[in-house]
């Protein structure tokens, strides 16, 4: 059976050059990072030249990277290190309605620990966030924003650079935090163009190892150490040895997404454009999110999400499944959750609509024949499913 990945949003193939990297690390330069012998020191050397090859993807100086377990610890390191250090201004945060699970359950779990919380307002149908919108959700007591840079289901991009130079023209001390996991490896970033500072990232979406990930932390603010305590591990900052083989092929997978970015957001958008072409002209089929066809700067290059009147997603996800296209219901941290998209509610859709949706993320392995191929199995997984839901049957 021929099989397509389109889920390229949830995890990436390791490239073949990471993963010899990370076996090399592995097998030969074993050694921990925090040693003082010869391995030790060769194991030190691959994380630094590592950090510096992350920091070169977002326009960061290598002492700004602080490497966690992933894009999660980063966001939750972002939100307690930023409000735990500057409890003297204020005990107030502001997110947008459908941030990543790993900032919105992190919000909740600092509002039961006596913090508050404001939900920005955002354009229906979109998700775009207005600076004026972001301004008025601002108090004096604001410590930190958090603002992801790419929705992660509907693929929406947020002009961060706007929304945080509004915020910090209107209060120059608040923080400003962006989730750029799924901007990473296709939407060009520079922390200084974009005056964040704090901003998270991910091997595993950019053909890296996972398990790892990376916090960048701006000099010269107020910010607390990270989740965990026991040693001395970067700077002082994260204690735990560092995941050597997961940094080293975190860092070559990092250099080669800067070396390729605009080759693979256009090859990634000519795939995702194309698919939707497919799926768009059948009755009954809705893009959710910003028209790519009309604003195609507002949308990651990859991301298509859809629904289908009249089906349930997960159906439709499990026949497409069977005739080998592997899609997605949403986000992979909340796959086989029976609640609607959290993303699709904050923008506007009903709880049907966002049940009877899916999500389709395209990247490197990705080919026009694949395309085809899953077209065809979506038009007819749609026509079995809806005979099968007729009435009288």
């Amino acid at each position: 059976m021929r099989t397509v990945y389109c889920d390229h949003a949830a995890t990436t193939r390791c490239h073949p050059e990471v993963a010899r990297l990370v076996y090399e690390f592995l097998t030969e330069h074993y050694g921990n990072p925090s040693s003082i012998h010869a391995v030790g020191r060769r194991a030190r050397k691959g994380v630094e030249e590592a950090r510096a090859q992350v920091a070169a993807l977002i326009g960061a100086q290598p002492g700004e990277i602080f490497f966690t377990s992933g894009g999660t610890e980063a966001d939750n390191w972002a939100l307690r290190g930023a409000m735990a250090a500057n409890r003297a201004k204020g005990r107030h945060l502001i997110i947008s309605p459908f941030e990543h699970h790993a900032v919105l359950d992190t919000a909740e779990a600092l509002v039961r620990e006596g913090y508050e919380v404001t939900l920005v307002d955002v354009e229906p149908g979109t998700g775009i966030i207005r600076p004026e919108a972001l301004l008025a959700a601002m108090r004096p007591d604001t410590v930190l924003i958090s603002i992801m840079a790419v929705n992660n289901e509907i693929g929406t991009v947020q002009d961060i650079a706007a929304l945080c130079a509004a915020a910090k023209a209107k209060d120059p001390d608040v923080i400003f935090h962006t989730d750029a996991v799924q901007a990473a490896g296709y939407v060009p970033l520079d922390v200084k163009a974009l005056g964040v500072d704090l901003l998270s990232i991910s091997s595993h979406k950019i053909y890296g190892p996972k398990g790892v990930g990376a916090l960048y932390v701006r000099k010269g603010f107020r910010f607390g150490p990270g989740l965990t305590t026991g040693g001395g591990q970067e700077r002082k900052m994260r204690a735990g040895t560092e995941n050597v083989p997961g940094i080293v092929g975190f860092g070559l997978a990092a250099e080669i997404a800067a070396r390729e970015l605009e080759r693979r957001a256009a090859h990634a958008r000519e795939m995702r454009d194309r698919f939707l072409r497919g799926v768009l002209a059948i009755e009954g089929v809705r893009l959710n999110g910003v028209d790519p066809f009309v604003h195609p700067e507002l949308r990651h290059p990859g991301n298509a999400n859809v629904s289908v009147d009249g089906i349930e997603g997960e159906a439709l996800l499990l026949r497409l499944d069977m005739a080998g296209v592997y899609a997605s219901s949403g986000s992979a941290c909340t796959s086989g959750s029976l609640q609607p998209s959290h993303v699709l509610l904050a923008v506007g859709c009903s709880r049907e609509e966002a049940q009877s949706s899916l999500r389709f993320s395209f990247g490197e392995e990705n080919t026009a024949e694949d395309v085809d191929y899953a077209v065809e199995q979506f038009v007819k997984s749609v026509e079995f499913l809806r005979k099968l839901a007729a009435p009288g049957r």
